[in-house]
């Protein structure tokens, strides 16, 4: 028995020795066939063939065989479609940016045109209406009720100030200060330039706040005749702002004249290039939807402004010449140049933003929308502005100021004698009046079209909702956060559920108490896709803080204005 085990337990180990034999005899041989696919790929295997490892042939490393496979070598960019897809949707994207970016210039241009015509046309007809009415009220018994609407209590203060203002810069003289300029050295004026620009911006942003504060005590309700005193302070700080805006781009166009007069034409080389140092400042920077809508906002604005200053340049150079014609033409190249360097400054730069942001160039349909729906917006019975106010808030742009300088420019430079120049003067008054016509009917069509692709309209029809600013709700929810303690717990029930009673009663109550303002219908319009609805704060509402968790308001393309940073926004 002993023996016949032992026997037995020998050839099970004899067989196991077989087998891990056999295995490593297979791996080996593996190994090998990898070895001969490896050498097969290199181009280096031997020729003899063999299960072992094939020596390589140092005939065959040499410097035509490297040359050789570096020429005849393949690759399939198949292997990764999505990559090369993608690349070549970004060069699609900024092919089709100065296309859809010029649309959004040349919709904006006409925007910005149609509320600085109606300062020329429209406003001194509303004016006139309103002091008929307010001569007209006492002879017709009128009691009980305002004498001007608001919207003429507006008209009038705008007229007042163009009146002031325009007394003031009578006494300014434009060739005095055309000579100071023309005395300073190249980079000194290039200085000056740079710093008038970064002014004018600043001027702007706080110009319309200080305009809608006078508009606002001017016409807000009043429970005693003595609170209209506080009009006057904010008229006489709208009219300084007005008069040192104007007088800000005074200096601006007589420094831009100064560049084209001069021989060499140094100045207004250096001045073009300052355009290209916005693409330094920009291009390399995070953007998103909103930040880009105000830089498009601010580009249109700044892309009118410099057109006035160019026919302002022109005015005075034909002025100096006698109105040669042929000293126009002189001017023509220099105005062409600026006005190019000018479009691809633009068209580079949103070009690049977009690819570096991945913004489709889509957007920009969004953006005319957004214009196009205020635009509308303002023709309704419900209106809460005037349409060019609304150009200003949005924009950045204030037409008084730049209308107030043309006029000074023009009185200046044509000679008005005789009663043949009276009635050129009437028609070419007659004229503007119907290129404002015509410009209105044709942007509000447009604007109606880019709503209804929008679908937009339905919110025009809809009056518009008495509640709480969403600016006031924002800063609600930002400085009550729900980690700072609420001061009410909420109620818990047997079965250990909270009871949702108290957060609707404490909401209705605080909605109730807040001060009703009335919003736009604006506010709810091209929401940015950006942000994700999956995020959720919890914020509290009211001033008790009942730890409520309501989902962030997003972010409006409609209520972003050009000075939003600066802190000035739509409500």
């Amino acid at each position: 028995m002993a023996d016949s085990l032992s026997s037995g337990l020998g050839e099970e180990k004899e067989k196991e020795k077989e087998d891990s034999e056999k295995e490593k005899k297979a791996a080996q041989t593996e190994r090998n066939k990898e070895r001969e696919r490896l050498t097969e790929t290199l181009r280096f295997s031997d020729k003899n063939g063999g299960s072992n490892i094939k020596k390589r042939n140092l005939s065959d490393l040499s410097l035509v065989r490297f040359v050789t496979t570096e020429i005849t070598r393949g690759y399939f960019l198949e292997h990764n479609e999505a990559k090369y897809t993608e690349r070549r949707e970004r060069v699609y994207t900024c092919l089709r940016i100065p296309k859809e970016l010029e649309k959004l210039m040349i919709f904006g241009f006409f925007l910005c045109l149609d509320a600085f015509l109606y300062v020329f046309t429209l406003l001194p007809l509303r004016v006139i209406l309103a002091l008929l009415r307010l001569i007209t009220s006492p002879c017709c018994g009128v009691s009980g009720s305002r004498l001007l609407q608001p919207a003429q209590v507006c008209d009038m203060l705008k007229a007042f100030i163009m009146v002031l203002c325009y007394s003031l810069m009578s006494y300014v003289d434009y060739s005095m200060m055309y000579h100071l300029i023309r005395g300073q050295s190249v980079i000194k004026l290039y200085i000056i330039y740079n710093m008038l620009e970064v002014a004018d911006r600043l001027f702007s942003s706080f110009g319309q706040d200080i305009l809608d504060a006078l508009y606002w005590t001017a016409t807000e309700p009043k429970a005693k005749k003595r609170a209209h005193i506080g009009v006057i302070p904010h008229f006489f700080m709208a009219v300084l702002y007005v008069f040192l805006h104007a007088i800000l781009i005074m200096v601006q166009a007589t420094t831009l004249n100064v560049a084209f007069n001069s021989h060499n034409k140094s100045l207004l080389t250096i001045m073009m290039s300052n355009n290209f140092v916005e693409i330094k400042g920009s291009v390399f920077k995070k953007f998103e939807k909103n930040n880009l809508f105000q830089m498009s906002n601010s580009d249109i604005k700044e892309r009118f402004t410099s057109y006035i200053l160019l026919l302002i340049v022109c005015l005075r150079n034909m002025e100096q010449f006698s109105w040669n014609t042929d000293h126009l033409w002189v001017l023509f190249p220099d105005v062409l140049m600026v006005i190019a360097a000018e479009v691809a400054v633009d068209a580079v730069k949103h070009a690049f933003i977009t690819k570096f942001n991945e913004i489709s160039a889509d957007v920009y349909g969004e953006y005319r929308a957004s214009l196009a729906f205020d635009l509308v917006s303002s023709r309704q019975k419900n209106a809460y502005t005037d349409y060019s106010d609304s150009v200003s808030r949005r924009m950045g742009f204030i037409p008084l100021p730049l209308a107030l300088l043309l006029i000074r420019v023009v009185n200046s430079s044509v000679k008005i004698q005789g009663s043949l120049s009276l009635m050129c003067v009437l028609l070419f008054y007659l004229g503007m009046i119907t290129l404002k016509v015509l410009n209105s009917i044709v942007l509000l069509g447009t604007s109606c079209v880019f709503v209804k692709e929008a679908n937009m309209e339905e919110k025009l029809f809809n009056p518009p909702p008495s509640a709480v600013s969403s600016r006031v709700n924002s800063r609600a929810h930002r400085t009550k956060p729900v980690y700072t303690a609420a001061q009410q717990e909420p109620t818990i029930n047997e079965g250990g559920i909270s009871s949702p009673s108290d957060g609707p009663q404490a909401m209705n109550t605080t909605e109730s108490n807040a001060p009703t303002l009335p919003t736009s219908d604006s506010d709810t319009f091209l929401t940015t896709p950006d942000e994700d609805d999956d995020k959720i704060i919890n914020v509290n509402i009211g001033p008790e803080g009942d730890g409520l968790p309501l989902k962030p308001p997003k972010k409006d393309l409609l209520e972003i204005d050009r000075f939003t940073i600066c802190g000035n926004r739509i409500d």
